[in-house]
């Protein structure tokens, strides 16, 4: 019994990722992707139902570093924390800014996957269901700042959610309109200057 070719499955992701990031997805062609991979469409159908499965795979690993970037947030246990690291939790440094846009840089084609060419798959609205997870997670915080009279000041959710739209819009800008990561540092830099959440937020 022959091995089976263990190449099929990355040269059919990398000629997927070429194909969703060059047009929309409803243009996308299996047999295009099948030709350009070198794989017979049963070959394909062996690994992925359709192309929405296909899709999910492209996008499986940036959904997941989303995933753990949040866990990491939710795992601090706020009220063990000072109120000095509570307030270093929410400063835009250039070092944090630097940290979230080398993220982006990392993993740069999963999220312009998401951004920019999920329109028809389940992942239409990702940054609508980014930022609103962000912000369920993010009022945690809040009020343990307010619990603790660090500040008079308890932002509404939805108050929230606006802001934190607005920030994640304009720092995934840069990836989306195809800047380099040079300028996308530079640009962070003002994106700090705009939100000081830290006034924001009253504390």
């Amino acid at each position: 019994m022959s091995n089976p070719d263990k190449s099929i499955d990355p040269r059919i992701l990398d000629a997927a990722r070429e194909e969703f990031l060059s047009k929309p997805y409803e243009q996308v062609s299996l047999r295009e992707i099948c030709a350009k991979a070198g794989v017979t469409t049963g070959a394909f159908y062996n690994r992925y139902k359709n192309k929405e499965e296909l899709f999910d795979a492209l996008v499986a690993p940036t959904l997941e570093l989303v995933r753990s970037f949040s866990d990491r947030t939710e795992s601090n246990s706020y009220e063990r924390l000072d109120a000095n690291e509570l307030r270093r939790m929410w400063e835009l440094t250039p070092e944090t800014q630097a940290r979230t846009v080398n993220m982006l840089y990392d993993n740069s084609e999963g999220f312009r996957l998401l951004l920019c060419h999920a329109e028809g798959t389940r992942y239409a609205n990702f940054l609508h269901d980014f930022v609103t997870e962000a912000t369920a997670r993010s009022h945690l915080f809040i009020r343990e700042v307010y619990r603790r009279g660090m500040t008079t000041f308890l932002i509404e959710e939805e108050e929230l959610h606006m802001l934190l739209t607005a920030y994640w819009s304009t720092m995934f800008e840069p990836l989306i309109h195809g800047l380099s990561r040079e300028q996308a540092l530079r640009h962070s830099e003002n994106v700090a200057k705009l939100f000081d959440w830290t006034a924001v937020l009253g504390f």
